[in-house]
């Protein structure tokens, strides 16, 4: 499909809690799947509309609504009626360029995520909001286009009943958490093999590409640092006010995730003065080899500047010089040349210049 994007400039004006969709649209409709289940077991709905979404009655204690692509206000606007979201809530969901953030309403917690997929060659970083809605009883999910990131959840709610069933919905929401902050160790991978392949090509013979990759790789670490920070703060917030909706056993793998974001930071720290070092190897290695290249001609003009002040000598206009009248003068001048080229060409061969 052909990618439209609208900007914020789109709202200006509109008052609060109006549904314009804001950002780039993936998906051609919007996708909607529905999960019930508890220790008992599960059910599972696929290719619902939103008023079937909406409408079908909780056959389980947990319930879990996923939408992929929702770009219109009738898309998420049944399931907004069905469980009573703030307005600013649906609003935010179709505002796709929201940063990472939690919100408190009195009986939902709304949490923004980003999702990071990326280009290894040409290391461009595709961004997905992610949205989240999490009661006391359901977890409302929202995803700007299909992907595989929660299909480990789906799959552990298809198995027999465990921890994740007995959980309630502050598991669910912890799971879907850490799947998302899982997948950017991933994207952590791609980067470094980036690097320490544009490593290698720096330190064996760099090229104009190299310092194009070098560019590349510290403005795709600088967005995933700026992007990250908020991820830090939401996890904290999340493990210190969201009690009503995490008990004691949940907070535990909520630090577990907070442990994980802070060392993905860490690693971009790392990643980032890897490439500022990079680049500082890279001008060192460039202006290293235009020095031995200058050094190179100044050594073959040394060479020949006794050559040339011979023949200068030679070319004047006066009627009595030695060698002139001789006829192996010419011989001589030749030799003589040649002789001082050959000691200075030595002379520097010793000292390592050539």
């Amino acid at each position: 499909m052909s990618k439209t994007k609208k900007l914020r400039s789109t709202k200006a004006g509109l008052p609060p809690g109006t549904l314009v969709h804001i950002g780039e649209r993936k998906t051609d409709r919007a996708h909607f799947g529905l999960i019930d289940y508890d220790q008992n077991g599960h059910s599972e709905k696929q290719a619902l509309s939103a008023d079937e979404a909406a409408m079908v009655q909780q056959s389980h204690a947990t319930r879990w609504i996923n939408v992929y692509g929702a770009h219109q206000p009738t898309d998420i606007f049944p399931l907004g009626d069905r469980y009573g979201l703030h307005p600013l809530v649906l609003e935010d969901i179709l505002n796709t360029s929201q940063r990472q953030k939690i919100e408190s309403y009195p009986d939902h917690l709304y949490i923004v995520l980003h999702r990071y997929e990326i280009d290894g060659e040409r290391l461009e970083l595709t961004l997905d909001q992610i949205s989240l809605v999490v009661g006391r009883d359901y977890v409302l999910s929202f995803q700007e286009r299909t992907s595989n990131t929660w299909a480990p959840v789906r799959q552990r709610l298809r198995n027999p009943p465990g921890s994740l069933h007995r959980g309630g919905s502050g598991m669910l929401a912890y799971s879907l958490i850490d799947a998302v902050v899982d997948s950017y160790f991933g994207v952590i991978e791609q980067i470094n093999e980036h690097a320490e392949r544009l490593e290698s090509e720096i330190f064996g013979r760099p090229g104009p590409n190299s310092l194009e990759g070098i560019h590349q790789l510290k403005r795709c670490v600088s967005q995933l640092r700026r992007n990250l920070h908020p991820l830090r703060e939401l996890l904290g917030t999340l493990h210190r006010d969201a009690g009503e909706y995490f008990t004691n056993d949940v907070h535990v793998y909520l630090r577990d995730v907070y442990d994980h974001t802070i060392h993905i930071i860490e690693s971009l720290e790392d990643l980032r003065e890897l490439a500022t070092g990079l680049l500082d190897v890279y001008l060192s290695t460039v202006s290293h080899r235009v020095n031995l290249e200058v050094r190179t001609l100044s050594v073959f003009t040394t060479i020949f500047m006794p050559a040339t002040l011979i023949a200068g000598i030679f070319g004047m206009n006066f009627k009595d010089m030695p060698w002139l009248e001789l006829p192996a003068g010419y011989l001589y001048a030749l030799s003589m040349m040649g002789f001082i080229a050959i000691g200075m060409l030595i002379a520097f061969w010793r000292r390592k210049y050539v």
